[in-house]
């Protein structure tokens, strides 16, 4: 009786399918050792973070007497450091944070909407030197923003493209456009390339049985190509989203020094040089910057991990 049951489960074992890299790469990353890795490394990441969030909090007396970690023995908070920082005729980060968001909002829908439509046509449409002009525009991520600055000013100020502020300032580059036009032009190469690889990814016979139906590149491209690239988009946009908004040397050189313009890290930067012993204020203007791409990226993470892992293991 022994012999057919061996047979029943060598025969089960025979037409069981072989571990793919899908289930061994999720095997490794579920291990209880993993687990631990990760638990500390978001501990540690995440202290600075809080030490930051509580000094904003913490009475000007008490962040320049003793560290963040004595409030808990004796916890007193106060929004004075907030509605200095906002409103104070000396701060005043109200102004500055309505800029950043003119800024990046733009500065993000821009690149992404235009890198879209030139990866669908370097992936799925033919016309001469596609291939050529694919490779020139990977080259081109390897370029220093810091080379193409002082180019890209001379544009902006000097005929026959030279354009006036939109902000009303005479200094070169002191319109919220050179900025949006700036980080788009930083931004193409690499969005390009990312959401190309991504394209290809798609099964061709898809595409085919779309064309047998009479489907043109239009409706291709809106119809299947657009609902299966939100994961990539809304990675590339978090990636886009908190470069624009954490960035000082482009606004910088870009806003002309003209404070209409000027985002909330230009502000920051002269904060931290001009007060350097305010602590409170430094400690609750550096958490306001921080909300919103904290915002951004909780609501989209979900969306984050899809378009980082799309395409990266297969089974």
């Amino acid at each position: 009786m022994s012999a057919p049951a061996t047979e029943v489960t060598d025969s089960k074992a025979s037409t069981r399918p072989p571990t793919t890299v899908t289930e061994e790469a999720h095997k490794r990353l579920t291990s209880p050792w993993a687990s631990l890795a990760a638990a500390v490394i978001a501990i540690m990441w995440t202290i600075p973070t809080i030490g930051l969030l509580i000094s904003s909090f913490r009475p000007e007396n008490d962040v320049k007497s003793s560290g963040w970690w004595t409030w808990f023995k004796d916890p007193t908070v106060t929004l004075a450091n907030y509605d200095e920082v906002l409103h104070g005729s000396d701060t005043d980060l109200a102004t500055y944070f309505v800029n950043s968001i003119v800024i990046t909002l733009p500065a993000v829908i821009i690149p992404i909407t235009l890198a879209t439509l030139a990866a669908y046509a370097f992936a799925w449409m033919k016309f001469p030197g596609r291939d050529t002009l694919f490779v020139a525009v990977f080259a081109m991520q390897i370029v220093p923003i810091q080379v193409t600055m002082i180019p890209l000013l001379t544009l902006y100020v000097n005929p026959p493209f030279g354009l006036p502020s939109l902000a009303g300032s005479d200094a070169p580059g002191g319109g919220f456009y050179t900025i949006w036009l700036s980080h788009s032009i930083f931004a193409l190469p690499l969005a390009i390339f990312l959401l190309h690889n991504f394209m290809k990814e798609v099964p061709a016979e898809l595409i085919e049985a779309a064309r047998v139906d009479g489907a043109g590149h239009v409706k291709i491209f809106t119809k299947i190509m657009l609902p299966l690239m939100t994961p990539a988009i809304a990675a590339f946009g978090i990636f886009q989203f908190l470069w624009v908004w954490n960035d000082l040397l482009v606004a910088l050189v870009f806003a002309g020094g003209n404070q209409d313009t000027s985002p909330l890290t230009v502000r920051l930067a002269e904060l931290s040089g001009t007060r350097d012993q305010a602590w409170h204020l430094l400690s609750a203007g550096a958490f306001v910057s921080l909300i919103v791409p904290l915002i951004v990226f909780l609501s989209l993470q979900r969306y984050f991990v899809r378009g980082l892992l799309a395409g990266s293991v297969k089974g």
